[in-house]
């Protein structure tokens, strides 16, 4: 096969899957927006420091609503059909720990 022919050629789906659709880019990883800061807050607060009664609840909430936020944002405005997936499943682990309450 000719370098010519290999530049030309499309990628497998599984690459399409991490690919952005408009750059071509891998966009697997990407630096943490608000929402997702906000959730690694309230986790690290979680396990360092445990709190109890309103703190706890207020701590569980505020995480909660932030990796909500983050995986809406995800399946919305992912840069990747794996973002986009990630986000949904994500979506989906948040309401089964919520209902499981």
């Amino acid at each position: 096969m000719s370098s010519a022919h290999a530049m030309t050629q499309q990628p497998s789906p599984f690459s399409r899957f991490f690919r952005n659709p408009d750059t071509g880019d891998v966009v697997v990883f990407q630096m943490p927006n608000a929402p997702l800061w906000v959730f690694m807050g309230a986790a690290a607060a979680h396990l360092l420091f445990s709190p109890h009664g309103t703190v706890g609840t207020a701590t569980s909430i505020v995480g909660t609503a932030s990796l909500s936020g983050w995986a809406a944002l995800e399946v919305a405005r992912g840069d990747s059909p794996f973002r986009r997936a990630l986000g949904g499943a994500t979506l989906v682990a948040v309401v089964v720990g919520v209902q499981r309450r």
